[in-house]
């Protein structure tokens, strides 16, 4: 093989691998997010709220709609609100932390993503149960009288 060869040959393979590189990206994300919904394969944080989501002090929720000991998720605002323990609220983004799936439910004192099982506590966002390597972070809200405001 002659240098000239090596030169005409060198970007042919160069393009083969990086194309192949890129198609195996796009259907590895493809893969990851089959079956779920859109918002699945976006990652943490990059949710465009709807029309109609929650603006910074607008009202979320009243007090009264957070079961002790569970929550309740607001999709358009990017947040699940729990109440741990009486008369304490906390909020967390609704992303898991593993894919950037959703949470779609909270129950028996965990918030629960479909994608892969994972639990956060409803106290702290700590991980119970993984794949997520961290916890939710945390999201402002404040509480005043019986209604609960993003901060």
């Amino acid at each position: 093989m002659t240098t000239s060869e090596e030169t005409a040959c060198g970007p042919c393979r160069r393009t083969v691998v990086a194309t192949l590189s890129a198609a195996g990206f796009a259907a590895a994300l493809t893969a990851c997010g089959a079956g779920d919904d859109k918002d699945a394969s976006e990652p943490a944080g990059a949710q465009e709220p709807d029309g109609d989501a929650a603006a910074e002090g607008s009202v979320l929720a009243a007090t009264s709609d957070i079961p002790v000991g569970g929550g309740k998720i607001f999709k358009d605002a990017g947040v699940v609100v729990t109440q741990p323990t009486e008369g304490k609220f906390k909020a967390f983004s609704n992303r898991c932390t593993h894919k950037g799936c959703p949470v779609s439910s909270v129950s028996d004192g965990t918030v629960n993503c479909p994608c892969h099982g994972s639990k956060f506590d409803v106290a702290d966002g700590s991980v119970k149960d993984g794949p997520a390597p961290k916890p939710l972070p945390a999201a402002r809200i404040t509480v005043t009288g019986g209604s609960i405001k993003l901060a």
